[in-house]
């Protein structure tokens, strides 16, 4: 098999980074950085079962699929401005490239004057980084990702590169890797469905991605004031994995202790990462320091909650999400591309994270609406031909 016809990026690469976060994790306790020590036999077993839910939500709509001839011929055909209803068409003036040009200026506009009113640099001081993610950011962010992603799925011209690369420095420094990371991948990711990318710029793509996350990361733990680090770059990585999935091996054994707190956080204006700092490993709630956020990988949170049965529902259910969504993106191409990409790439990000962020739920909620009323389309198409 060729390369080139692997699908680098269909669900089953999250099952690759689980892996990849796990083999990590285990040099950390290996090595013993920082005291690190081994994880329970009990906790590489849950990886292993929220895994296999995993596979099985990607795998079971394609078995459905193949199997059911109705269904293949009702969501057969191709969805065109002269077969869809008006009233869909209107909505696609959204996607009209001067809208989304708009879209992401007010978007870089808020988020410059989220920066200003911060006073400072929040990627090089933990005390500004920890106010940066204020309602402006709230507001750019979800409003900048999906338009410059689509713009770049669209429209590539090269003034969206440009727009796309301002876009990446000036939310890099807001102080957060992880959204440093969602917007490269995203970015990455909706390149490799739309243009041809040849394999050696694949591969050094890859590494560029990989180092910047490194640097990235490195920049923003060593600006923490309150906390003194004397890891390398590579070893700050493997750390981290290894006390992310520490957190997660007491979370196992203390499974339901939260009650549902942290699902309720997500969706209101709670801190659930620092939540799981203060439930899972005592840390106190008030004091001179910011409170720590903890990262608890992407099964830690449904665990916290509501014990095993939550995470195997959980990890069932962003199998079945993400394989609809690729699904639809390679048959409809365009905005369902960059909209894949994106939750894709947070829920690679989820892998170390923890699906506690509503900002990506509302990506989800996205695609879904636009899956369903692409959906609609495609099944009146067979119903005017009969």
């Amino acid at each position: 098999m060729k390369f080139e016809k692997v699908d680098l990026f269909s669900p089953y690469i999250l099952v690759v980074v689980i892996a990849l976060y796990l083999s990590l994790a285990l040099i950390a306790y290996q090595e013993h950085l920082e005291e690190l020590q081994w994880i329970s036999s009990l906790t590489l077993l849950y990886v292993l079962i929220g895994t296999i839910f995993f596979i099985a939500g990607v795998f079971i709509p394609k078995i459905i699929y193949n199997h059911n001839q109705k269904l293949q011929i009702l969501l057969g055909g191709r969805v065109t401005k002269e077969n869809s209803a008006p009233w869909y068409n209107k909505i696609l003036i959204l996607l009209d490239e001067r809208v989304l040009m708009v879209v992401v200026l007010i978007a870089l506009f808020l988020q410059v004057v989220n920066l200003y009113l911060l006073g400072g640099i929040p990627i090089l001081s933990g005390y500004l980084k920890f106010k940066a993610t204020t309602d402006l950011w709230r507001i750019a962010y979800p409003l900048f990702l999906p338009a410059i992603t689509i713009l770049l799925a669209k429209y590539p011209r090269r003034w969206n590169y440009v727009l796309f690369i301002i876009g990446l420095v000036v939310f890099a420094i807001n102080g957060y890797r992880t959204t440093t990371m969602a917007i490269l991948i995203s970015g990455f990711i909706t390149l490799y469905y739309t243009r041809k990318i040849k394999t050696s710029y694949i591969l050094v793509s890859l590494f560029i991605i990989a180092l910047v996350g490194i640097i990235a990361g490195y920049i923003a733990v060593k600006s923490i004031q309150w906390q003194q680090w004397t890891l390398n770059p590579l070893e700050l990585v493997s750390y981290r994995a290894g006390f992310t999935l520490m957190v997660f091996d007491k979370i196992v054994h203390m499974a339901g202790a939260t009650g549902g707190d942290l699902f309720h956080q997500a969706f209101t204006t709670g801190h659930p990462r620092v939540t799981v700092g203060q439930v899972v490993l005592g840390y106190p709630t008030t004091g001179d320091t910011p409170t720590t956020s903890i990262t608890s990988t992407i099964f830690g949170p449904a665990v916290l909650d509501f014990g095993l049965y939550a995470m195997i529902i959980q990890m069932f259910l962003i199998g079945v999400a993400l394989k609809i969504a690729h699904a639809t993106q390679i048959k409809a191409n365009g905005a369902f591309t960059a909209l894949y990409a994106i939750i894709l790439t947070h829920t690679m990000i989820w892998v170390e994270t923890g699906p506690t962020d509503s900002v990506v739920y509302l990506f989800y909620l996205l695609t879904f609406i636009a899956t369903v009323l692409y959906v609609i389309q495609l099944i009146r198409i067979p119903k005017k031909a009969v």
